[in-house]
């Protein structure tokens, strides 16, 4: 791992043209990752989960996102997918400020979208905040995901509930490298007594990514026993750890 620290966000390389935006900061927001140079066109970089442009404590989340990208020589502007594992604000709020920026088009689940502009408009309302506008060109299935022709990355797409309704995660074989959104963390799980969410469809899910062959497992949030949980052993351990909880 290529380790990049700021006050905001730690930049992570986990492979070539992958990097993992790990929030620092006070409150909460989620990790972002951004697959770089994939896209045909003018627009080639891909983001998970670009997060929130404002948090609860008022610090500016994504234009920290925008300083931490640009200080890897990256910017916001040729971006031109958006991808979110699930439609709580933390996660996609700023999918409004990267299309402003570059004209990106966004995707997330069919059961996500529909979670959005449904319960999700009053979980939006509880948390004060507004449902983020916008138009998914396509839905994310289950199965194989490709982005791109000239780096080519093949991602496998799991349907994921229990945090979420319609929540996914992203496993690249070639790196072993799985991205589980709000499903699992470092030593903890995603919570359940939000609209939506179960914790019987949770154990499922985390029982069918604990089958995985995983080198890097890359959380939506950090918790107080870290980020990344890097290493075979230790993403064994970290499953183990999660069925314990639930």
């Amino acid at each position: 791992m290529v380790y990049q620290s700021s006050s905001y966000y730690k930049s992570v390389q986990l492979a070539d043209d992958f990097y993992c935006y790990i929030w620092q900061g006070r409150g909460n927001n989620c990790n972002s990752c951004l697959f770089t140079n994939v896209l045909r066109g003018e627009r080639p970089h891909v983001i998970v989960d670009p997060g929130h442009i404002t948090n609860e404590l008022g610090e500016a989340c994504f234009d920290y996102l925008v300083k931490a990208m640009e200080e890897d020589g990256f910017k916001v502007d040729d971006i031109g997918l958006v991808i979110n594992t699930h439609s709580h604000p933390d996660h996609c709020q700023a999918n409004e400020a990267v299309i402003e920026r570059s004209q990106a088009w966004v995707t997330l689940s069919k059961e996500e979208d529909e979670f959005r502009n449904t319960l999700g408009e009053k979980m939006h309302s509880v948390l004060g905040v507004k449902v983020p506008q916008f138009k998914p060109l396509f839905h994310l299935k289950e199965g194989n995901l490709s982005l791109g022709t000239k780096n080519k990355v093949e991602l496998q797409v799991f349907h994921t509930p229990g945090h979420s309704p319609g929540s996914v995660c992203f496993y690249w074989l070639d790196n072993k490298i799985l991205l589980t959104g709000d499903v699992v963390f470092y030593g903890s799980i995603g919570r359940t007594d939000f609209l939506g969410g179960s914790l019987s469809l949770l154990k499922r899910s985390i029982d069918r990514l604990s089958q995985l062959d995983v080198e890097y497992l890359v959380p939506g949030h950090n918790t107080e026993f870290g980020s990344i949980v890097e290493g075979r052993a230790n993403v064994a351990r970290n499953f183990q750890a999660a069925k314990l909880i639930l």
